[in-house]
């Protein structure tokens, strides 16, 4: 159980049920009375915001999150598959819940689900994944007008813009919290 004084930006708690988490936090003392704590808190599920306001006596539970190591399978439409290293189990997620990450997803590749209560709700990828450039046009020199980059499509159908020396059957490493280019993997 948390208390309102333990409300922090960050801290996962369940609220009705659901798991939220806060994402924005303010503490105020007025002159008379008792404390006040002022916070967004954003549905992990539905991806709702909540503007709520509690008194220094308030509790709250703590939601029932964990984290489990998986593999990616496959993709069917609009529905992701997922293996659970330890068990063998097949995990389902959708593409709203997989979100932009969907864009680095390549076979095999370790990923942590986000459970509640045992269903999957998100997904975390590693910071980087290495992805071959299935297409890159050549960069013409000169070329001011798109600066010193060009685009390119990735395995993934992903496209991101990279350096003019990139070019197709190359792997390149991208940071998946941003969707850049990092560098050139070295064969």
């Amino acid at each position: 159980m948390y208390t309102a004084s333990d409300l922090r930006k960050g801290l996962k708690l369940q609220i009705d049920k659901e798991p939220y988490v806060v994402t924005d936090f303010q503490f105020t003392k007025p002159g008379k009375g008792q404390s006040l704590y002022r916070c967004k808190l954003r549905n992990m599920i539905t991806g709702v915001i909540l503007d709520r306001t509690y008194r220094s006596g308030d509790t709250f539970e703590s939601a029932n999150l964990e984290e489990r190591k998986m593999q990616y399978l496959y993709n069917q439409e609009d529905e992701f598959y997922f293996m659970d290293t330890g068990t063998y189990e097949q995990t389902m997620l959708t593409k709203d819940q997989v979100g932009d990450a969907k864009n680095c997803l390549i076979d095999n590749l370790e990923v942590d689900i986000l459970l509640f209560d045992q269903r999957p709700i998100g997904i975390t990828l590693p910071n980087f994944v290495d992805l071959m450039v299935t297409q890159a046009d050549p960069w013409v020199k000169g070329d001011s007008v798109s600066g010193d980059s060009k685009p390119v499509t990735l395995e993934t159908g992903y496209v991101l813009r990279v350096p003019p020396f990139i070019e197709e059957g190359i792997k390149i490493t991208v940071d998946t919290r941003t969707g850049e280019y990092v560098t050139r993997v070295k064969e």
